[in-house]
């Protein structure tokens, strides 16, 4: 496969050009590969799609609930929420592509940790539309380059969002007036996608944006740490210029004596 420049990760390549199966896992997240393509992702740091579909309204709880008892442990909960008609293939398949997407920035993130892949392993959700690694870290590279354009200081991606005044004659767009009301300065932009039922990446989209608008406070860097002292030096003492007559003299006796 044709991978971007620097592969966001080598093993995710690898497998993929293996067509392996499994479960990729990475400190920030999880990827399910069959036949090296991604069928589905999560992470703690994005909503899953039941959030994704539940808070946004266009699930019952009690229908995600059901499909889960019904069909997870038979690897197709998507297949029964289209079967039983509560939603529609190609819905289904939007929804479910968002979700991987959104996880899947957040599960390739840097790291230092090991990355592991067990094979076999797949999910109770079951497959609904395979990507390709390819595309999948294309997507991954392009959101990063996104995020650093609109606002290139990532501590407000974790820091809680505290609203500021706008300017007069400022605006913004209806999601970030949402956004923003439901910012209490304790919610992080994780704790907000979360309660609103969107897209952790679309949401710290959001913050970056109202960042560079002056419309949310910017944590301040940590305050640089000083240079140590240099070491004490010992005090120089003054010299006294040395009585050049006394050194002729010297001169002189020792001369008188060769």
């Amino acid at each position: 496969m044709s991978a971007v420049a620097t592969p966001v990760s080598p093993m995710l390549v690898r497998l993929a050009a293996e067509k392996a199966t499994g479960a990729l896992l990475r400190d920030h997240g999880t990827l399910y590969l069959v036949d090296g393509r991604v069928v589905h992702a999560e992470s703690p740091a994005a909503p899953g799609l039941d959030v994704l579909l539940t808070t946004g309204g266009r699930l019952p709880r009690e229908g995600w609930d059901e499909a889960v008892d019904r069909a997870g442990a038979h690897r197709a909960v998507g297949r029964f929420l289209v079967d039983s008609g509560r939603l529609h293939d190609g819905e289904l398949e939007i929804c479910h592509l968002g979700a991987v997407f959104d996880a899947a920035f957040f599960a390739l993130s840097p790291t230092s940790g090991p990355t592991r892949f067990r094979y076999g392993v797949g999910h109770w959700f079951g497959t609904v539309r395979p990507v390709s690694a390819e595309a999948v870290e294309r997507e991954t590279v392009r959101r990063r380059e996104l995020l650093d354009a609109v606002w290139p200081y990532d501590s407000v991606d974790t820091a809680p969002v505290v609203p500021r005044p706008a300017a007069p004659g400022q605006t913004m767009g209806a999601r970030q007036r949402a956004l923003l009301a439901a910012a209490d300065g304790v919610l992080t932009p994780a704790d907000l996608a979360r309660l609103l039922g969107r897209p952790a990446f679309h949401t710290l989209l959001d913050v970056r944006r109202l960042a560079a608008a002056g419309l949310v406070e910017t944590p301040l860097d940590p305050e640089p740490v000083p240079p140590p002292p240099p070491p004490a030096l010992l005090p120089v003492l003054p010299v006294a210029d040395p009585d050049i007559a006394l050194l002729r003299r010297l001169r002189d006796a020792l001369e008188a004596h060769l």
